[in-house]
């Protein structure tokens, strides 16, 4: 690595670390940092839903083969309290499967282990306290586990970790004052790569296939999710049974965490010298498992956008600092942001409005829910253009 570095990765979780892997031919002088200790990445309890796109990138990082997932084949999507069904099946689009569900932490390891394999520095338990950002360069400061302070100058910084801050001016935000609760689920009889999306008067509840069981995500308004929390497990088990119905005799379920649910995402998620991935740049809700699979398609157009950039700079051009491609300049972030838009923003817009088409119950909003839902089954083009977005984003790409 050169005394300043062409890239500064904020943040190493998988979508910082995908990132430097994109990357890792380019060329490029990349370092990544990051606040948690190595070991507390791989450890993330969550489960992440990978749609097909998300595995073809995924599969060219070199990592697909060595991470636990469990595929999705099916996808029953049903209200409850009202008529209409669809059932996507990965067959009709001959794909071995519509999307997969994979750990967090074990995504993490596996991608961890492949930088370290490239040599791309990591600067673990080493927090990004302040970036400014100057004509040439941008300028980290950084905070050691010792609380030893320094700094780090880089070409370009990509933030890649932690949520987005309420009130920011360039941040716009709304609270679906909704709690999603997660949990491991055991079925009898297996999920039959079965996922389900069940929608009720408070929310969608989701039943992702995780080895044997089920990951659960059910959402509810903040209120009922207290009274589900006090719930013992038999009691909260055939609560959820009852928004299940007959699809899935439920067996058992493990500790239930919670987390509140807030639409955040940035106007623009590029600054000067500065560009925003991942929960850095929008969170979502989970309904359609849309969030990471978002992140890693900005990721790999981002790589793109460089790395074309690079190419097509002439060697020997004059350029800031050492010399040579610039991967901060102002007329590459706005390439990279003009791919993204389309996608972006599109996401962002289906993900809030199939929120707040479903999670109500009122009574000529559920009749037209149920209307939809038989169009969707009965209409192959249409749900056909729903799964491919929901596989690869509002370009519906490769």
């Amino acid at each position: 690595m050169r005394t300043v570095p062409d890239l500064l990765i904020v943040g190493a979780g998988p979508v910082g670390l995908a990132l430097a892997l994109a990357l890792r031919d380019g060329g490029l002088d990349i370092v990544l940092a990051d606040a948690r200790p190595r070991e507390a990445v791989s450890s993330d309890p969550r489960d992440l839903a990978l749609a097909h796109g998300s595995r073809l990138t995924l599969q060219r990082l070199g990592v697909w083969e060595a991470i636990p997932k469990t595929p999705i084949e099916h996808i029953h999507v049903s209200q409850q309290g009202g008529l209409g069904r669809t059932l996507i099946d990965a067959a009709e689009y001959d794909l071995p499967a519509l999307g997969y569900v994979a750990p967090a932490g074990a995504l993490a390891a596996a991608l961890r282990v492949a930088v370290d394999a490239a040599g791309i520095p990591v600067l673990d338990a080493t927090e990004v306290t302040n970036l400014a950002c100057g004509a040439d360069d941008v300028v980290a400061s950084l905070a050691g586990a010792d609380g030893a302070a320094s700094t780090l100058r880089a070409r370009l910084a990509a933030c890649a970790e932690g949520g987005l801050r309420a009130g920011d001016a360039d941040v716009v935000e709304h609270d679906y004052r909704q709690h999603a609760l997660i949990a491991q689920v055991e079925v009898a009889g297996g999920h039959r790569r079965t996922a389900f999306e069940r929608f009720t008067r408070e929310g969608p509840i989701a039943l992702l296939p995780r080895g044997d069981g089920y990951a659960l995500v059910h959402v509810a308004r903040p209120d009922t999710a207290d009274a589900l929390l006090a719930l013992d497990d038999a009691a909260y088990l055939a609560r959820l049974q009852g928004h299940i119905g007959g699809r899935a005799r439920l067996t058992g379920v493990g500790p239930r965490l919670r987390y509140p649910l807030v639409l955040r995402y940035r106007r623009t998620a590029v600054g000067e010298r500065t560009v925003w991935l991942g929960n850095a740049a929008q969170t979502l809700h989970p309904v359609a498992g849309q969030g990471f699979n978002l992140a890693l398609r900005d990721v790999w157009a981002l790589a793109d956008t460089l790395q074309r950039k690079q190419a097509a700079h002439p060697p020997g051009a004059a350029s800031t600092m050492q010399g040579g491609f610039d991967p901060g300049a102002p007329a590459v972030l706005a390439a990279y942001a003009a791919s993204r838009g389309l996608d972006r923003f599109g996401t962002i817009r289906f993900t809030d409005t199939v929120v707040r088409t479903f999670s109500n119950d009122f009574a000529p909003l559920r009749h037209a829910r149920g209307a939809a839902l038989l169009a969707l089954d009965l209409l192959p083009p249409l749900r056909g253009f729903i799964a491919r977005r929901m596989m690869f984003g509002a370009r519906a790409w490769p």
